[in-house]
């Protein structure tokens, strides 16, 4: 494997409390960072790993990062819409910016990175689709309740924007809550290459350019859309 995705706030679990998460929180160079970044150049693959970060100004953020194969950081990611009081009462929203808006290149792939609720809002994965993604990577923490999201929101927003999608979700109790599994991994025309049950798991897919060519021409919402932002018509 390449890449290894984690689910939402994997380093410390997600409902873990407001007091546990400002012990724990650190900075995005912080001695957790230095220690994926070693595991991920050991074992030659890059990890993409979600955490609880603390800024410079103490402000405590849903945070995820991508540590290359090589051990160095390739991406970072804030959350930017906060689900319900557990997450507002643990961490601060992150702006919707160009800096919370980069994509990190590997092999010939360009990846963004979302956190669960975040891809629940359209102009999200759109954003990054118009501005090149190939492959969206998204850690949540997503509740048994809300099944709908990766059996239809996650292939939706796939399909919509012609981009492949990686959904690593928890299962079972934690806390208060229970996650309903149901990690996936979806191509860029919303069909499941590989999809978890309830269960721990660990799926394994390939994508491939020529896929990913392919429903690019069958499908081409996302091309029609960056036409008219530039103020041409589909086809020109």
């Amino acid at each position: 494997a390449d890449l290894l995705l984690t689910p939402e706030m994997f380093l410390t679990g997600y409902s873990i409390g407001a007091e546990a998460v400002r012990r724990l929180a650190q900075p995005r160079d912080g001695e957790s960072a230095q220690a994926v970044a070693r595991m991920a150049q050991t074992h030659g693959i890059t990890i993409v790993w979600g955490y609880p970060e603390r800024d410079a100004s103490g402000a405590i953020f849903n945070a995820a990062q991508m540590s290359s194969a090589q051990g160095t950081p390739l991406l970072h990611y804030r959350k930017t819409h906060l689900y319900g009081t557990l997450d507002r009462t643990q961490f601060s929203a992150a702006a919707v910016d160009a800096s919370n808006s980069q994509m990190a290149e590997l092999q010939g792939w360009k990846l963004g990175l979302l956190i669960c609720y975040d891809v629940e809002f359209p102009e999200n994965p759109r954003r990054l689709a118009l501005t090149g993604a190939d492959l969206l990577l998204v850690p949540t923490a997503n509740m048994d309740r809300y099944d709908f999201v990766p059996k239809s929101m996650v292939p939706t927003r796939a399909f919509e924007n012609q981009v492949a999608l990686a959904y690593a979700n928890y299962c079972g109790p934690e806390g208060d809550l229970r996650y309903g599994g149901l990690s996936s991994i979806v191509d860029a025309l919303g069909q499941p290459l590989a999809m978890a049950g309830r269960d721990e798991s660990l799926l394994i897919a390939t994508l491939t350019p020529e896929a990913l060519d392919h429903a690019r021409r069958e499908q081409t919402h996302l091309q029609e859309q960056a036409q008219r932002l530039r103020g041409t018509a589909p086809g020109a």
